[in-house]
């Protein structure tokens, strides 16, 4: 025996959550009025948003948000505690624009951002982008305004930053 005891590892397991957000269906749009985002636990009642919304406007991932927990048992977000100072966007290729309906010819024209994006669906291509603080804003709102003049997409900004807006 070399004198070394074996100890137990113990896992510190990161909670993963879906918080609930309500909004108003917007006129032409969706019909839905809630969006479910995964988050990780950070407390009793905040959590830390780890996807990119594609309905809910003014969170980003990685803001961290209060919930309760409803009758129906869902955790539904009451408000956003704090900024991560990412932003989100969202854009939808123009059918009959140059990248036809294709969420990986918008994925290209961003790819020199880095940025990551979820898609919607395939019925409705619209992808979802984390614009992680500390991105050339600049460069990506120009990109953006750009692509959306030459018909190749139309967008908008979920949730900005004034470093985003003053970009």
């Amino acid at each position: 025996m070399t004198g070394r005891r074996k100890m137990a590892v113990m896992e510190n397991p990161v909670e993963k959550i879906k918080v609930w957000f309500r909004f108003v269906p917007r006129e032409g749009w969706f019909s839905q009025d809630t969006e479910g985002l995964w988050a990780t636990k950070l407390g009793d009642d905040t959590a830390s948003v780890r996807n990119v919304p594609f309905l809910q406007d003014g969170v980003a991932e990685g803001d961290v948000v209060r919930y309760r927990i409803g009758s129906d048992g869902l955790n539904w977000a009451v408000g956003r505690v704090s900024s991560s100072g990412n932003c989100t966007v969202r854009v939808v290729p123009v059918p009959s624009g140059p990248l036809g309906r294709s969420p990986k010819a918008v994925h290209q024209r961003l790819s020199a951002f880095g940025l990551g994006g979820e898609v919607f669906s395939e019925d409705f291509p619209m992808v979802a982008f984390t614009v992680p603080a500390g991105a050339d804003f600049a460069g990506i709102k120009a990109l953006l305004t750009r692509g959306q003049e030459e018909g190749w997409w139309h967008y908008e900004v979920g949730c900005g930053t004034d470093e985003w807006w003053n970009a």
